[in-house]
């Protein structure tokens, strides 16, 4: 496979499949991520299936700069997500890609949400990606495939339109009980 376009047709054939799999059983997929800091460093070590990445804060806020911080990484799935949707979106009608790159954006401010800064954010915010799409194919149609990816994009839209969180503590005592 030389082409992205080769890989689109690949990829239609796929997703063709993983479709009709679904709705013979009709099931939702499971994720799960597990996250350790590591004593010494404070390095987040993120494990997802079969795969660890290191997620770090730089070196002027205590880390060794290993890895991302957790902001970094939700612009990075963000971006793969969008890129992925693409190509899935673009090889279902099949429109013709010769590259595909997305780039995302955005801010966060130290002070947000502290005094002095109450109306500054504190998360992440003015998200904006920019999706550069090579092709030969027509301006109208590149722009129903964004339409397409945007309505489509599990991550884009969870950031617009985020759900409710439920989440719990299990403490366990590191304290050593003597008997007298």
């Amino acid at each position: 496979m030389t082409t992205l376009n080769e890989y689109l047709a690949q990829k239609k054939a796929a997703a063709i499949a993983l479709q009709e799999q679904a709705k013979a059983d009709p099931k939702p997929n499971h994720f799960s991520a597990k996250v350790r800091a590591a004593g010494r460093s404070g390095v987040r070590e993120i494990r997802i299936r079969d795969y660890q990445i290191i997620s770090d804060s730089p070196e002027n806020f205590a880390g060794y700069s290993l890895g991302p911080t957790s902001p970094e990484l939700q612009l990075g799935v963000l971006g793969s997500c969008l890129t992925h949707i693409t190509l899935i979106q673009a090889a279902k009608r099949d429109v013709s890609l010769e590259s595909l790159e997305v780039e995302v954006f955005g801010q966060q401010h130290p002070l947000g949400g502290q005094e002095g800064f109450e109306e500054t954010p504190f998360i992440p915010y003015n998200i904006h990606y920019k999706l550069h799409i090579v092709s030969n194919e027509s301006a109208e149609t590149i722009a129903a495939l964004h339409e397409a990816v945007e309505r489509v994009c599990p991550i884009y839209n969870l950031l617009l339109n985020p759900q409710n969180i439920a989440g719990e503590v299990v403490h366990t005592s590191s304290a050593v009980t003597q008997e007298a």
